[in-house]
């Protein structure tokens, strides 16, 4: 394949003749008109040139410019801050007591069952009581002798027939036979072994036929009818409760019930984890009837609302503990360390680290660094 023959533009080729001509010229007498084609080559030479200046070629792209952070932001302002500080406890009895044995024998007879309502001296398990009874009456007779020892002691020392000291000897004989029958009686009596408080029967230990011994738990008895919620709270909230604040309890098991009830006291002294247990009294509902062993949400409603600085909880960077947030001057934003105290539903207090009236990032924070530009595209 043969090229063909590369063909310079017209221009070049035009000024290629030119020159041809200009050499003729120089030799013409004519010396006007190749001064003449000298001026229009020239004047060519710049329309060629700026045709190719202005083509449809890639026209140069500007200097990369720097973005502003589109940004939403709210002002710093002064507001009450509600106080709902809201915590889970556990419910239980208001008396949770274990029977204990305080005599040795066979459980004869056993007179409730688990879940059985009793009332204080109710007697529980009958044990063995043979011995203890016939112990006893021996004690009675005893007893009854030295009073009447005592009787004659008397008769006889009016008499000048004893001594004073006789007559204290069987004195002090009677106060001994009295304290053994009312020995003797304990013993009797504690083979009816009885509930020492009113309440439900949570757990038997003994069936008839059982070897009960002394120290031993026969039966688990709760009180119900007014439970206890115990709650952990910071040093801060200690000292913002006091007792008879109303607090509001509500669980899972009655969804939409809230139970009234009362700070009953609390703790003087701080647990391991630096948190002071509160002690709730709330009683029990007969239409909704709450047990013990429950998990509860207590709400506590008297701790009065304070003016302070505030933020949306949004505005926040980091933990609560190490919190910050950025703040907007002049297009700028900066990031600032802040102390958060008291916290409602969705805002924080700011106790430091910010004034009123310093704006706030509250969306688009997540793309900022310190010191980066910003565009603020909604200001609530």
């Amino acid at each position: 394949m043969i090229d063909a023959p590369v063909v310079p533009p017209f221009p070049i080729r035009f000024l290629a003749l030119r020159s041809c001509d200009r050499v003729r010229c120089e030799n013409a007498t004519n010396t006007p008109t190749c001064h003449r084609d000298l001026l229009f080559l020239i004047i060519l030479l710049s329309l060629f040139l700026s045709s190719m200046g202005c083509g449809k070629g890639e026209e140069p792209k500007p200097a990369a410019m720097a973005t502003d952070v589109p940004v939403s932001v709210t002002v710093v302002k002064k507001l009450k801050l509600e106080s709902s500080l809201s915590l889970v406890g556990n419910i239980n009895a208001s008396a949770d007591v274990n029977v204990i044995a305080e005599t040795q024998g066979t459980a004869t007879a056993v007179f409730v069952k688990v879940g059985s309502s009793v009332r204080a001296g109710t007697v529980l398990v009958q044990v063995d009581d043979e011995i203890p009874r016939s112990t006893k009456a021996a004690a009675e007779i005893n007893f009854q002798k030295a009073q009447r020892d005592f009787q004659r002691a008397e008769d006889l020392y009016q008499e000048n027939s004893i001594s004073a000291s006789q007559l204290d000897a069987s004195r002090l004989a009677v106060k001994a036979a009295e304290n053994q029958l009312d020995i003797a009686r304990r013993q009797l009596d504690n083979t009816r072994i009885k509930s020492p408080i009113p309440g439900t029967v949570n757990a038997r230990y003994v069936d008839p036929g059982t070897m009960v011994q002394p120290g031993k738990p026969v039966a688990n008895i709760v009180d119900i009818r007014v439970l206890k919620v115990r709650v952990n709270v910071s040093e801060r909230e200690a000292f913002q409760l006091k007792p008879g604040d109303r607090v509001e309890v509500s669980t899972d098991v009655y969804p939409g019930t809230v139970f009234l009830g009362t700070v009953d006291n609390i703790a003087s002294k701080a647990d391991e984890a630096h948190t002071y247990p509160v002690e709730i009294v709330v009683p029990n509902s007969a239409k909704h009837p709450l047990k013990a062993g429950m998990f509860a949400r207590i709400a506590f409603k008297s701790i009065a609302p304070t003016e302070a600085l505030t933020i949306p909880r949004v505005s926040l960077v980091g933990s609560i503990k190490d919190a910050q947030v950025f703040v907007v001057r002049k297009n700028i934003a900066r990031l600032c360390t802040v102390v958060i105290g008291k916290q409602s539903a969705d805002l924080f207090e700011v106790v430091s680290g910010l004034a009123e009236g310093d704006t706030t990032v509250i969306s688009g924070q997540n793309n900022l660094v310190d010191g980066a530009r910003v565009q603020i595209v909604n200001k609530q």
